[in-house]
């Protein structure tokens, strides 16, 4: 260990060193938390080349300039370079014994070549430095697999938390879900917005609606108008009447072919957005409207919007129907002709577009439920007529002018100041702020809520990891009790610390004649050698279980109602696995895992574990 793990061998003891330095470490994602992580592991001496241990990290993502004021192991001239390597050079550069291997793999099913069985068996601790839940829940079910301890962590802003999930002793991460989001009603956003939240939500969702879900629907159509057909017909429900008509839209109604069309369909859509809809609102609700209680209709949180006209010298409007033309443009592949990026010239063109004037009708349903979760329906027609009608339509318009080519549409992406989303998205916010006198933001702070950014807090990642490195200590001495062990949630901004022991896993208990069985998430029930099927379902008899159903993913192996697999009785697993199940299982690979379902001798049903058949 040398001079500079004195202290720790003054606390543990210098046979701890020496283990801490042999051990494997999986350590999954370089960004904030993996960075601290690295720096922490290399300061404590795990993971040693003198002792034989290695640490191994990996990440799929490069580093960004945005990432230099966190993730302080990178500099300017590593932007562009791979974060795992980048990371590991100056882990390494800490502390020269270190021994750390960076690898540029995404954990997860599509990598199960990478992280082998052989690897996974091999490691003492996995480490989680992910950004995001599915990520978590996969590794978190790889170590329930092959039985290691998981050290969990995560941050939002000054709040962090850490989980220790550990073998035959905690429940796993899976186990626990944080409650959903609080979400804004659907009302609220359609038609009564207060506050600039809600309108960055609705503008979001009206981007998304436009140049991402409809050209994405219009292009499955193209693809193969047929099937598309006859799966809308066969579906006949709402959902596949409201795709229909953006396919509608997007190849017949409002196809654009020159750009002139897209500057008409962006200055169509503000007058239906800000000045139609709204008009047509407030002559439904006009502002002494009552509810059938007496009470005003109109009372907060309610702001009793009006309707914008355009005005070509209002930069903002002028703005937002020029970006929306832009990104119309580039979703029907039109050039922007060189006026179009002069403001002068296309405040002319926009003000030159003829827009019909609005007539409200008389009797509109409008979604005024807050628990309502999508708007309200206009048709009268019912969704099948509506569904053949439109599908009729699509084609005969596509008859008339062809379509040569897919549409693009468009992703979100709200770190690229020149591609116009922002714009669109800020503007469309901002109008919908102005029809409801609500404030109005600029375009940062519309990216900072639209992109739903929380600012990172260094400290933050700093506390989260100094917490999972001081319970890598417990795993590193083999502590076996769960009490010893802690999950903590922390909030810097309060401050609040809040240290609990882990959750214990749930067992369960079987007993037969004078044998018990015991059981939880962690065991896997392992039978030896290249065995038939009888060979398994006798395992299960001797111990007082009957096995009625097994089968290998969405494949049944064999099931005790259906005589025809009484001849399978006889045949290998391993044979019934690749054949039926048409699985393949890699050369390295020594078993492979077969689900069962079995009943005990009262013919009640018992959640058993994975059945791993080592057959080789």
């Amino acid at each position: 260990g040398g001079p500079r793990h004195d202290g720790q061998i003054a606390v543990f003891g210098a046979k701890f060193q020496e283990h801490a330095a042999s051990r494997n470490i999986f350590l999954v994602g370089a960004g904030a938390l993996g960075c601290e992580f690295l720096k922490n592991l290399s300061l404590m001496g795990v993971c040693g080349t003198s002792g034989g241990g290695k640490c191994t990290v990996t990440d799929d993502d490069i580093i960004e300039k945005s990432n230099l004021s966190r993730q302080f192991l990178f500099r300017d001239k590593n932007i562009g370079s791979a974060k795992s390597s980048t990371a590991r050079d100056a882990a390494v550069g800490i502390n020269s014994d270190f021994s750390c291997h960076a690898l540029q793999n995404r954990v997860s099913p599509e990598t199960e070549t990478v992280f082998k069985d052989a690897f996974w068996e091999s490691l003492g601790v996995v480490v989680n430095a992910l950004d995001n839940v599915n990520a978590r829940l996969y590794v978190d079910s790889r170590c329930v697999y092959y039985a290691k301890p998981l050290l969990e962590s995560g941050t939002l802003g000054p709040k962090c938390n850490t989980q220790m999930v550990l073998p035959h002793k905690t429940e796993n991460y899976g186990a626990s879900r944080d409650p959903p989001e609080k979400q804004a009603p659907m009302c609220t956003l359609h038609s009564f917005p207060h506050n600039i939240d809600h309108c960055l939500t609705w503008a979001r969702n009206e981007f998304e609606g436009m140049l991402e879900k409809a050209p994405a629907e219009a292009n499955l159509y193209l693809k193969s108008p047929s099937e598309y057909g006859a799966n809308a017909k066969q579906a006949g429900d709402a959902q596949a009447r409201e795709q229909l008509e953006r396919v509608y839209e997007s190849l017949v109604t409002v196809r654009c072919k020159t750009y002139e069309d897209c500057i008409r369909w962006a200055r169509l859509r503000f007058q239906e957005n800000f000045h139609n809809k709204v008009a047509q609102l407030t002559y439904t609700f006009p502002e002494d409207a009552r509810t059938s209680n007496g009470a005003l209709f109109w009372s907060p949180p309610k702001r009793f919007p009006t309707a914008l006209n355009f005005d070509r010298d209002d930069a903002t409007m002028v703005g937002l129907i020029t970006a929306m033309a832009h990104l119309q443009a580039e979703v029907y592949g039109i050039e922007k002709p060189s006026y179009a990026f002069q403001h002068s010239e296309m405040a002319r063109a926009i003000s030159e577009v003829g827009v019909d004037p609005f007539v409200p009708k008389a009797n509109v349903k409008i979604e005024t439920d807050p628990k309502a979760t999508k708007a309200a329906a206009e048709t009268s027609m019912d969704d099948d007529a509506r569904i053949a009608q439109l599908l009729e339509q699509v084609a005969a318009g596509l008859a008339d002018t062809p379509m040569s080519g897919n549409l693009s549409p468009i992703v979100f992406e709200k770190d690229d100041d020149t591609n116009y989303h922002m714009d669109v998205i800020s503007g469309l916010a901002n109008m919908r702020a102005r029809n409801y006198t609500i404030e109005e933001v600029d375009k940062l702070q519309a990216k900072l809520i639209a992109g739903r950014i929380v600012p990172a807090i260094a400290t933050t990642t700093a506390a989260a990891t100094g917490l999972v490195c001081l319970e890598l200590y417990k795993v590193l001495l083999n502590k076996e009790n769960i009490e010893d062990y802690r999950n903590t949630f922390c909030n810097l901004a309060l401050p609040l610390f809040a240290m609990a022991e882990p959750v214990g896993m749930k067992k369960f208990t079987f007993e037969h004649k004078d044998q018990k069985l015991e059981w939880s998430l962690w065991n896997r029930w392992v039978i030896e050698g290249d065995v038939t099927m009888q060979d398994v379902l006798t395992w299960f008899e001797e111990r007082g279980l009957t096995a009625y159903s097994i089968s290998a993913g969405s494949s049944l192996l064999y099931n005790n109602i259906f005589p025809k697999h009484k001849e399978r009785l006889g045949t290998k697993v391993s044979e019934l696995y690749t054949t039926i199940a048409k699985q393949t299982i890699p050369d390295d690979r020594r078993h492979f895992d077969v689900v069962v379902a079995c009943e005990d001798d009262e013919g009640e049903d018992l959640d058993v574990p994975l059945m791993s058949i080592r057959f080789r």
